[in-house]
């Protein structure tokens, strides 16, 4: 089976729901390692309670993020890992990491890219006053939120929203579009031809 490595920084409910759905059945992989930057993110927690190995780092212990990419690529290596997935990871993807699993790295986003980049995409999206906006899983390159798109679903964004509302719906689109990218790469099953992701 073949191994993943998710990187998050945050809460880490996208994480959980790879492991959850490692364990039913529904993911072509394991769920190897978390890699996070953040010492009190609670997905180190629930990685924890998963009994899944994690690898810690603080980036302002390195040089730059070349030194550190460096090390996580050993770590993963050792892990024997095939692909990395980004669930709230908050952090650019350098060269380093991109030239040792190339079209290997995917990152899911919350907006139909190319709208609302960056940080806060859900906020960006309702104070925009947007009526649609959505969920993105694409592959990972060096700009940030611009790599050839994967799979989107879009999201309704309703007069009454909160959003908190909004962002509990994103959430739960989140959890199952991650699911179906992650099999389709594991899989093989897709080509990337001038940008545009094909698949099969």
């Amino acid at each position: 089976m073949k191994k993943i490595a998710v990187f998050a920084s945050g809460n880490g409910s996208n994480f959980q729901s790879l492991v959850e759905a490692e364990v039913e059945g529904d993911l072509n992989g394991h769920v190897t390692i978390l890699i996070s930057d953040r010492p009190n993110a609670y997905v180190i927690q629930r990685a924890k309670m998963l009994d899944i190995p994690v690898f810690y780092f603080d980036p302002k212990q390195y040089e730059s993020k070349k030194d550190y990419e460096t090390v996580i690529i050993e770590v993963l290596k050792e892990f024997g890992i095939d692909l990395i997935v980004l669930a709230g990871y908050m952090r650019l993807i350098g060269k380093e990491l991109l030239q040792a699993f190339p079209n290997r790295i995917i990152n899911l986003h919350p907006s139909l890219l190319p709208a609302f980049k960056g940080k806060d995409a859900i906020g960006q999206a309702y104070h925009y006053g947007a009526r649609f906006t959505g969920v993105t899983v694409h592959f990972v390159d060096e700009g940030m939120d611009t790599g050839s798109i994967l799979l989107q679903e879009v999201v309704r964004i309703e007069q009454e929203d909160s959003v908190e509302q909004l962002t509990q719906r994103i959430h739960d689109v989140e959890h199952q579009l991650l699911i179906k990218a992650v099999n389709i790469v594991l899989d093989g099953n897709y080509e990337i031809i001038n940008r545009r992701v094909i698949l099969h």
